[in-house]
C-alpha cells in the first residue's frame, strides 16, 4: 500500500498530492453523522452523508512545472485508492491538556522523519472501522475501538507509472490495550504524542487540520457520557456496504500490471501524382 515514504517501492512522499481535501462533520452532527453512517453505511464521496452532511475546507497544493507536466499527468492511468486509519487516544476520561495521541513517523530519502496518522487500504470483507482498528494496531501496537467518524480526506499523487485519486476515511479511537511499538516494517517511530502539540507534530497539512477538528469532537462527547456511549456503540459494523466492497476489490486490482502501451502510427497521406500522369 502506498505510504508517505522515502523508500525505493513508496514514492509518495518525494511527489507531494497536487490536490487535498478534508470534509470533517462538525461536532454538533456528530450523532446524526454517525447514525448515517452505522445505519446505511459510507457513501460514494460525491453523495449521501459525508456530502451533504459535513463542511468541506479546500486546499488547493499544485506542483510547478508548467503545461508540459500537467500533459505528461494526462497521459497517466488514473486509478482510485480508499483507506482508513485513525487518531487513537490513550484515555478519553483524562482531561483535555493530558490525552495523547499515537503517531507513526517514517524517514524520507532527505532523511526527514515524517509523522502522520496511521492509515492503510480497505481489504476484502472488511468495514472502514475495521481498517481503522487493523491498521492502527499494525503500525503503531496499540488496540483500539471506534468511538466516531472524523471526516475524510481525499488527494491526488503520482505513483508507479499510476496517477492516484486516494480518499482516507479517518476515525477517533480509544486505546483498550496493547502497547507501543515499531515493528512494522514500513514504520520508523512510533510516540505518544500531547494533543494539544499534534498540530505542531504532524508533517501534513490535513492531518494538522483533521487533529484540530478532532479536539472539538473530543470535548463535545466528553461532556455529554450518553453521546460517547451512543457514538461508540453505532460505530460497531461487522458488515461491509457496498462502496466499502467497490473500494476493496480496487485496491486489490491496483498492483496489477499496467496494460502495454500502444504505439500510435502516423497516418501518411497519399502521395500526390506528377502533374503530367493526370
Amino acid at each position: 500500500m502506498p505510504k508517505r515514504s522515502g523508500t525505493a517501492g513508496h514514492v509518495e512522499e518525494e511527489l507531494r498530492p497536487t490536490h487535498s481535501r478534508v470534509s470533517p462533520p462538525k461536532p454538533s452532527d456528530l450523532v446524526a453523522v454517525t447514525a448515517k453512517v452505522t445505519k446505511t453505511g459510507l457513501t460514494h464521496p460525491a453523495v449521501g452523508a459525508e456530502a451533504t452532511s459535513t463542511t468541506s475546507k479546500s486546499t488547493n497544493r499544485r506542483r510547478s512545472g508548467g503545461k508540459g507536466t500537467e500533459r505528461n499527468q494526462e497521459r497517466l492511468r488514473t486509478v482510485r485508492e480508499t483507506s482508513a486509519g485513525g487518531l487513537v487516544i490513550s484515555d478519553l476520561d483524562l482531561p483535555d491538556a493530558e490525552l495523547c495521541a499515537a503517531l507513526i513517523g517514517r524517514m524520507d530519502r532527505r532523511g526527514r522523519m515524517m509523522w502522520s496518522l496511521p492509515k492503510g487500504h480497505i481489504e476484502t470483507g472488511e468495514t472502514a472501522e475495521q481498517t481503522a482498528i487493523r491498521e492502527v494496531a499494525e503500525e503503531t501496537g496499540i488496540s483500539g475501538t471506534v468511538v466516531a467518524p472524523l471526516g475524510k480526506i481525499d488527494y491526488w499523487f503520482v505513483s508507479e507509472g499510476r496517477r492516484i485519486h486516494k480518499t482516507v476515511h479517518h476515525y477517533l479511537l480509544r486505546s483498550i490495550g496493547g502497547e507501543l511499538s515499531d515493528a512494522d516494517y514500513e514504520v520508523s517511530e512510533v510516540a505518544w504524542v500531547p494533543l494539544e502539540e499534534l498540530p505542531r507534530k504532524l508533517t501534513y497539512s490535513d492531518e494538522r487540520r483533521l487533529a484540530r477538528m478532532a479536539r472539538g469532537v473530543i470535548a463535545d462527547l466528553a461532556a455529554d457520557p450518553t453521546r460517547l456511549a451512543q457514538s461508540e456503540a453505532e460505530s460497531i459494523r461487522t458488515e461491509p456496504n457496498a462502496y466499502e466492497r467497490a473500494a476493496a476489490a480496487r485496491n486489490q486490482r491496483r498492483n496489477e500490471p499496467l496494460p502495454p502501451a500502444r504505439s500510435r502510427r502516423r497516418r501518411r497521406r497519399p502521395r500526390r501524382p506528377p502533374a503530367g500522369d493526370a
